[in-house]
C-alpha cells in the first residue's frame, strides 16, 4: 500500500490506497504554522495510517512548493515556515524510511495520468487554478521536475498575447508583474470585476449571476475565459500534451471545458487542435493521491526497508 500527504497552508491530508488505487484510509488534520511542528504532525498521522491498514506503507508527500536541486531545500512555498528547510530530509528521519516529495501540482498532474482523467495518456499537463495558479507535468505517470525543479511553473509566466488595458499587468507576490497568477485565480477574477464594476463579487457569484444573464457578469468570465485560453495555448505550442486537466476551484465552471478551445484555435501554432481539456475524475482528492502515486503501481516489491 501507498500513504500520501497532501500538505497544504491550513490542513494536511493523508491518505492510503492500495495498487489498485483503492482507498483504504482517509485523516485530515490542521496544518501547523510552524516546521518542526508540521514534521510531527506528518510523522504522527502516518503512524496512524500505517496502525488502520495493518502495516508499513511507501510515503509520498505533496507540498506547496519543491525541494532545490541546488540546496536540498525547500524554495517557492506559499507556507513561508517551510522555505529553506530540509523537509524530504527531516522527513526521512522521522518516517525512518525513504520517502518522494513533489509540488502538489506535479501531484495533481501524477494522479490525473495515473489513475484518473488523462489515465493512459503519456504527456498531461495538470493545471490548478483556486486561490492561486499552477501546473505541472506529468510523463508516463511521472513527474517531470526538470533541473531546477521547476517544470509546470506555469502560473508564474507572463500572460501571453496582451491586450493594451492588460499590459503591464497587476504585481504578483513573485516580484514580477502581469504574471497568470495574477489574472486567473480566483482572487483575480473577483478583483477584475471589482475593478471593471465597481461591485465585489465572488467567482461563484459571478459564473452564477453570468448564468442569470447579468452583463457585466458575462462579461467578467469572458474575459477569464479567453486569458485562460491563451495561457493554455502557450502550453501547448512548448509542450503539445496529450491532456490538460483542471484542478482548483474554477476547475467547476463547466462551460470552460467548451469555450475555452474554441478560444485557443486562435492561439495555437497548428491547423488543427485536438488538445482535450478535461475536469479532474477525482475532484479535491486528486493531488493527495497523486502523492502517494509518487510511488507508480510497478514499485511493489518494498517490505518497508
Amino acid at each position: 500500500m501507498r500513504i500520501g500527504v497532501d500538505l497544504g497552508g491550513t490542513k494536511t491530508e493523508i491518505i492510503v490506497i492500495d495498487t489498485t488505487g483503492r482507498e483504504r484510509y482517509r485523516q485530515r488534520a490542521k496544518t501547523p504554522t510552524d516546521y518542526h511542528q508540521s514534521i510531527r504532525n506528518i510523522c504522527e498521522l502516518a503512524k496512524a495510517a500505517e496502525q488502520a491498514v495493518g502495516q508499513k506503507c511507501r510515503i509520498g508527500i505533496g507540498i506547496p512548493g519543491t525541494i532545490s536541486p541546488a540546496t536540498g531545500l525547500v524554495k517557492n512555498a506559499n507556507s513561508t515556515w517551510l522555505n529553506g528547510k530540509p523537509l524530504d530530509k527531516d522527513l526521512a528521519h522521522g518516517l525512518e524510511r525513504p520517502l518522494r516529495v513533489a509540488n502538489d501540482a506535479n501531484c495533481f498532474a501524477v494522479s490525473e495520468a495515473s489513475d484518473g482523467a488523462a489515465a493512459g495518456a503519456r504527456c498531461v499537463f495538470g493545471v490548478i487554478i483556486g486561490t492561486g495558479c499552477g501546473g505541472g507535468v506529468a510523463i508516463a505517470g511521472q513527474a517531470l521536475l526538470g533541473p531546477n525543479a521547476v517544470a509546470g511553473e506555469w502560473g508564474h509566466n507572463q500572460l501571453p498575447w496582451m491586450l493594451p488595458d492588460e499590459t503591464p499587468g497587476p504585481d504578483c507576490y513573485c516580484g514580477m508583474q502581469g504574471c497568470l497568477e495574477t489574472f486567473l485565480s480566483g482572487p483575480s477574477m473577483a478583483r477584475d470585476h471589482r475593478t471593471r464594476t465597481g461591485q465585489d463579487r465572488s467567482p461563484h457569484e459571478i459564473v452564477a449571476g453570468a448564468a442569470d444573464g447579468d452583463a457585466d457578469a458575462e462579461a467578467t468570465l469572458a474575459r477569464h475565459e479567453n486569458r485562460l485560453a491563451r495561457g493554455l495555448a502557450s502550453v501547448i505550442n512548448v509542450l503539445d500534451p496529450d491532456a490538460i486537466v483542471l484542478g482548483g476551484g474554477l476547475s467547476n465552471i463547466r462551460r470552460l471545458y467548451r469555450t475555452v478551445p474554441q478560444i485557443w484555435t486562435r492561439y495555437v501554432f497548428s491547423d488543427e487542435v485536438d488538445t482535450p481539456l478535461v475536469p479532474p475524475a477525482h475532484g479535491d482528492s486528486s493531488g493527495v493521491r497523486g502523492a502517494a502515486w509518487l510511488w507508480p503501481a510497478g514499485e511493489d516489491d518494498w517490505q518497508g526497508n
